[in-house]
């Protein structure tokens, strides 16, 4: 299944913080049962004419992200509050990742 959703590019405050998109609750829900023990789910993104392999990353409050990586968001002219168009699914590696024990 192929999501997309359009966001505004933030920054971690920190000293070399990553570029990412906030990932609406509600998107997130039909993935959760992909988590991995660290709670990431595989997926690959594709902003423009870029694809990558990534994951659905916890922010530690409950809500997801995506990172852009740097190579993605010089080719696609990509900056903090950019507002983009960005498409997911779930990874072939979602199947490989270790779950959580129930």
């Amino acid at each position: 299944m192929k999501t997309s959703f359009i966001a505004t590019v933030e920054r971690f405050d920190m000293q070399g913080g990553w570029h990412y998109v906030p990932v609406p609750d509600d998107l997130v829900e039909p993935f959760l049962h992909l988590r991995n023990t660290f709670g990431f789910i595989a997926i690959t993104a594709h902003v423009g004419k870029s694809f990558w392999s990534t994951s659905l990353l916890p922010k530690g409050d409950g809500t997801h992200f995506i990172a852009l990586p740097a190579n993605v968001r010089k080719v696609e002219g990509i900056g903090v509050g950019s507002g983009i168009e960005i498409f997911f699914e779930a990874s072939d590696k979602a199947a490989l990742a270790p779950t959580e024990q129930s």
